[in-house]
């Protein structure tokens, strides 16, 4: 469906009770309760994209839960999570100590992001850059490759970014530290990319994608990685959230490695 179809059918929340959060006696999401977040009118915007998600999706096939938001998903993610933990702690040792011998500063990174119904949470990487590298974006807005006034921030040839850095994420070792917040319930194996910025500077159109969990990996991670604008992302975001199944994140997973390995789009 198209883009400009979502915004439009986004109004239509009179199709949803908006005290019990029912569609047709299913019970499609839960009012998010969290007293950190004052801004009312972002949260019903927020719930009114996911209630159009979860409606559609009854209008469109026979009633199901919504694999993406699941117990099921929830506890698959964390079992397979700990599972490459356990597989790859070597190179999690080796990435540490080429990080603390090749530059100054912690191993890790911990980044406040953007996740489920606006949730801010932190996410956990490798660390890619010099330590004061946040301090340092401001001198580097005029140089996104997204547009100078852009929510998103993406430079190319980044001076930020240390040498072994470079190559954690050319293969995008350094977001493997993400798997801590797959198990922690903050992510999910599959699903949108957690944005840095918060859902107060989304544009309306991008709000769907906050329907859902964020992911470790999704469709714009095997579909071009950084190289998407922010709106290609949000188109990729609502084909996942509206294809969405156990099956659908198995093949987004078994591709996501070959993506990775022939080193494209990355940034």
């Amino acid at each position: 469906m198209k883009l400009h179809r979502v915004i439009e059918r986004l109004l239509l929340n009179k199709l949803i009770s908006k005290s019990t959060g029912e569609y047709g006696g299913y019970v499609l999401y839960r009012p998010v309760q969290d007293d950190r977040r004052k801004d009312v009118e972002l949260r019903s915007k927020i719930e009114s994209a996911a209630r159009w998600v979860y409606a559609q999706e009854m209008e469109t096939v026979e009633p199901k839960s919504a694999w993406a938001l699941s117990k099921s998903n929830q506890v698959w993610s964390s079992i397979v999570a700990c599972l490459i933990l356990i597989i790859l702690l070597p190179l999690f040792l080796f990435i540490a100590l080429g990080i603390k011998y090749t530059s100054y500063g912690p191993v890790f990174f911990i980044q406040e992001r953007t996740g489920y119904k606006g949730r801010r949470f932190k996410m956990i990487k490798f660390r890619s850059m010099v330590p004061d590298a946040e301090d340092l974006k401001r001198h580097f807005f005029h140089l996104n490759k997204h547009g100078k006034h852009a929510v998103d921030f993406k430079i190319d040839r980044d001076p930020r970014v240390t040498p072994l850095g470079e190559w954690l994420r050319r293969f995008s070792l350094d977001e493997l530290p993400n798997l801590f917040n797959i198990i922690k319930g903050d992510m999910r194996l599959v699903g949108p990319r957690p944005t840095s910025f918060s859902a107060q500077n989304y544009p309306d159109q991008g709000l769907v994608r906050l329907a859902v969990y964020p992911g470790m990996t999704g469709l714009w991670q095997i579909s071009g990685r950084s190289q998407l604008s922010f709106e290609e992302r949000v188109q990729l975001d609502l084909q996942y959230i509206e294809n969405q199944s156990f099956l659908f994140d198995l093949k987004i997973l078994l591709l996501t490695p070959i993506r990775v390995l022939e080193g494209k789009g990355a940034s």
